[in-house]
């Protein structure tokens, strides 16, 4: 669970002095002297509340963490009509956040701290719940862990190419088309039939994505037993299905 501090905590002045340092001036520019003054608060405060420097940016992702999520599961709709458009959306926003936020970005995909993991955590149990969502509708290409992989690593290449590519050379159609490549990669352009034979990978992976947590039907060893047979048809396809 991401720890949340009160608006006016000294931790909480501390971050976010620390966040508008890191996005004016760069990673340079957030040393514990100069995020202390911005706080309004002496060097020792920096120490006392988050160890070092390093302990200070694990907050900072946190705290970037935290703001994406709020932005995302205001935007999740639980029961979407068309997944393979939620999977998009959910992909513009990872890179609109990247693109526009640059420093904040690095520095969350950066963190190795128990803070900013949990927070990154909660952000990917929203990715797979997309991936399941297309899984269970019979969209999936490949498997869900490959699927959730192809997004994240598309995503993250997508921002660090802007950033790398001098202004006046930036092309919005850059991102539409690896966005694109993505969805192409990972999904179907129609959703497979769970009963068609040349499909039984794709069935695997929709009932393996429908399957409910707990059941009375089965036992604990019975349920293993049907994922672990699932998640064996759901690999052995040779080739992705076009």
């Amino acid at each position: 669970m991401v720890t949340r501090d009160s608006a006016d905590s000294p931790r909480r002045r501390i971050v976010e002095a620390a966040v508008e340092l890191l996005e004016s001036g760069g990673p340079d520019a957030v040393s514990t002297r100069a995020v202390a003054a911005a706080a309004g608060m002496q060097p020792p405060a920096i120490y006392r509340h988050f160890g070092d420097k390093e302990g200070l940016l694990e907050a900072v992702a946190e705290h970037g963490y935290a703001q994406f999520l709020e932005r995302k599961r205001a935007e999740l709709d639980p029961a979407p009509q068309d997944p393979v458009e939620e999977l998009r959306r959910g992909w513009d926003m990872v890179v609109e956040f990247g693109t526009s936020r640059p420093e904040l970005f690095a520095v969350m995909n950066r963190a190795v701290g128990r803070g900013s993991d949990a927070a990154h955590r909660s952000g990917l149990e929203i990715l797979h719940g997309r991936v399941r969502r297309l899984a269970a509708g019979g969209w999936l290409r490949v498997d869900e862990e490959l699927a959730a992989q192809i997004i994240q690593a598309t995503g993250q290449g997508a921002v660090t190419t802007w950033h790398s590519t001098p202004a006046d050379r930036r092309n919005p159609a850059l991102l539409t088309v690896l966005r694109e490549s993505m969805v192409a990669a990972v999904t179907r352009a129609e959703p497979a039939v769970p009963a068609a034979e040349s499909d039984s990978a794709a069935a695997a992976r929709a009932l393996r994505a429908a399957l409910p947590d707990d059941t009375d039907v089965l036992s604990d060893a019975e349920q293993r037993l049907l994922r672990e047979w699932l998640t064996r048809l759901a690999a052995d396809s040779g080739t992705p299905h076009a």
